[in-house]
């Protein structure tokens, strides 16, 4: 049996992890985000530091991916349109990377102990895979709409994203997302800065 104290350190871990771990108010807003979770601003920006992806790209793709549910998974299949079965892909976390993919990354960044349902590891993934994708299919980084379509195809079936209607849709929301968050990031700069915030 697990000793009382020790039962109580991780229980307390736990609920600290958790609480952290929750989902913004409102995650339609970049500005009411980042002043709700004031290391997640601090997260995205070493992330547009360290690979050049605009920090309104990184809310973007959580946004749609997992809408910033740190446990977020694909629904899973139904046999006969009743009985749970398999989920469709690998995917979790807020970034909704798959398996093979973040093996990938943590290799490539040496952050082997980087997890999925981690904020700070999952825009740094997004980062990475922004980067990554800019040097193998000459996107720019700005794009949100090709960069978003690379990431949801992946850098190998890219070229066939027009004939993915769901992707394109996927796509053209992404970008829309990306530009009301910059445009909200610019608006509320002034006040963000007084917290010691820096916008770009």
């Amino acid at each position: 049996m697990i000793p009382f104290k020790k039962f109580q350190f991780c229980l307390i871990i736990f609920f600290i992890f958790a609480s952290c771990s929750s989902i913004p108010k409102n995650t339609k807003n970049s500005c009411a985000i980042f002043e709700e979770r004031y290391l997640w601003y601090k997260h995205t920006k070493a992330s547009y530091e360290k690979w050049g992806a605009p920090i309104h790209l990184q809310l973007a793709f959580v946004k749609k991916e997992s809408d910033f549910n740190w446990l977020a998974k694909p629904p899973r299949k139904k046999l006969f349109k009743v009985i749970p079965f398999k989920r469709p892909s690998s995917s979790f976390g807020y970034s909704q990377a798959v398996v093979g993919t973040w093996e990938q990354y943590k290799r490539e960044t040496s952050n082997k102990y980087a997890t999925r349902a981690r904020f700070k590891d999952s825009v740094d993934f997004i980062g990475w895979y922004i980067n990554k994708t800019s040097k193998i299919l000459r996107i720019s980084k700005k794009d949100a709409y090709r960069q978003y379509l690379a990431y949801y195809k992946g850098w190998g079936d890219y070229k066939n994203y027009k004939n993915d209607k769901k992707a394109i849709i996927y796509a053209k929301s992404v970008k829309d997302l990306a530009n009301n968050y910059r445009k909200q990031l610019t608006v509320c700069q002034k006040n963000l800065n007084k917290n010691k915030y820096i916008i770009f």
